[in-house]
């Protein structure tokens, strides 16, 4: 099983690899390859409160990920992953719904 790991986009690593950000850069979307979805949420968005003004974007960059997802990351660490849960990457409830309606049915007797 072959793991792709997204390449930078931002402005230093399209210059020749021998710059000192590419393997800063490359090593954290190694890192981000092994995560779920949502600790790679988070930590991105950690990184983002690192960086201050305008870190999305160059998160977003980086990683390949969405501003927004960004974004919802840093809030859900702000709210101490309180709304998170501890055993399941997804909210429960979550999804697509039904494509047919489930009805009950009962057995005669």
């Amino acid at each position: 099983m072959s793991i792709e790991v997204h390449e930078c986009e931002c402005e230093a690593c399209q210059k020749p690899k021998d710059n000192p950000t590419w393997p800063v850069h490359h090593q954290m979307n190694v890192f981000l390859s092994r995560l779920d979805e949502q600790q790679r949420r988070w930590y991105v968005g950690l990184e983002s409160n690192k960086l201050g003004h305008r870190g999305d974007t160059f998160l977003a960059q980086i990683t390949g990920m969405d501003v927004e997802t960004l974004r919802r990351g840093r809030r859900e660490l702000e709210e101490d992953l309180m709304n998170r849960p501890t055993d399941r990457t997804r909210v429960e409830g979550g999804g697509r719904p039904s494509a047919e309606k489930k009805t009950r049915s009962y057995r005669r007797y």
